[in-house]
């Protein structure tokens, strides 16, 4: 990166619209996966392929060693980042439909603005961004109410508190790349992040797998590791780049509406009125919320690039 954000060209598009897609499908594969395999097995599964494709990479750019350095803080943004969202996600995807867990997951910079305003960012309190807070969460009232609470045997809710709590983890992580491993290459923080949850997850999936997977469940494991943890991130990688940090997390907002499209034609799941009603509220909130209703263009952003690259947030890959 050179210290300048560019306009989007057509290779930022390009980049921008992959990533809108393989970070739109991790709820189809959960779903898929959880079938046959255990949500610890999911877990490992898909953390350990990943590792395997980013470590090339990461030995490329030398970026291991300064992330062994702050092995404490790496291990605790994968435990807040994966450990934690990953688990939650594939057991809460046993009862939810993808595209609704895609949506309540979308949540993300509502919880992420109520705890910069927690640590003294009073930019919160601007109208726009304050009604963005309200509307949101009054989206994801009507989606509790509405499709929670439609599931059958009170699991909906207790799945709903778990993708909720999802969010409210990948909120949390970025503060910890912002404030504790500022100065780390990102590659090699998930690299070592992703190893050390896949070999924390490898014998609790062991134990907990009592089917044999089939052969679907398996490839949407292998889809998980491969498209939208290892793949998804060296794109993510490629448009941070080209357009920026300020702009390449915008394509969270399209992520819900790839992951109720699959849901509903592939997987058959059903569109609900509460989902309807819903899903626009909370992409309205949320993008009022994070952005206070504007993407302010900024051709020039003189920053040295270690800078910018601690301002990344991960966003939730699912």
């Amino acid at each position: 990166m050179n210290g300048t954000i560019q306009r989007f060209d057509a290779r930022a598009w390009v980049l921008f619209a992959i990533m809108a897609v393989v970070w739109g499908v991790p709820y189809l594969f959960i779903k898929v996966a959880v079938d046959s395999y255990s949500p610890a097995a999911v877990v490992a599964g898909r953390t350990l392929v990943g590792a395997l494709i980013l470590l090339p990479f990461a030995l490329r750019q030398k970026a291991l060693r300064p992330a062994w350095s702050k092995i404490g803080w790496v291990l605790a943004f994968g435990a807040i980042e994966m450990a934690g969202p990953f688990l939650l996600l594939g057991h809460a995807e046993q009862t939810l439909p993808s595209g609704l867990t895609g949506l309540l997951v979308a949540t993300v910079p509502l919880f992420a603005a109520l705890i910069a305003f927690g640590g003294g960012d009073r930019s919160v309190l601007k109208p726009a961004r304050a009604i963005g807070l309200v509307v949101g969460f009054a989206g994801v009232a009507v989606i509790v109410a509405g499709p929670g609470l439609a599931i059958e045997g009170g699991g909906g809710l207790l799945a709903v508190g778990e993708i909720l709590l999802v969010a409210i983890l990948y909120a949390i992580a970025p503060f910890i790349i912002a404030l504790k491993l500022k100065d780390v290459p990102a590659l090699g923080t998930i690299t070592l992040a992703l190893f050390a949850v896949g070999v924390f997850y490898l014998p609790i999936g062991m134990l907990t797998q009592h089917e044999v997977p089939t052969i679907d469940a398996t490839l949407a494991l292998i889809a998980l590791g491969v498209v939208c943890t290892a793949v998804a991130f060296i794109v993510f990688f490629a448009l941070i780049a080209r357009v920026g940090p300020v702009r390449a997390p915008l394509f969270t907002y399209v992520n819900p509406v790839v992951a109720i499209l699959l849901g509903t034609i592939i997987l058959g799941e059903s569109l609900t009125l509460g989902l309807l009603l819903g899903f626009p509220l909370v992409i309205l909130g949320c993008w009022l919320a994070a952005t206070g209703g504007t993407i302010r263009p900024r051709d020039r952003e003189p920053e040295p690039e270690v800078e910018a690259e601690a301002e990344l947030p991960p966003v939730a890959p699912g």
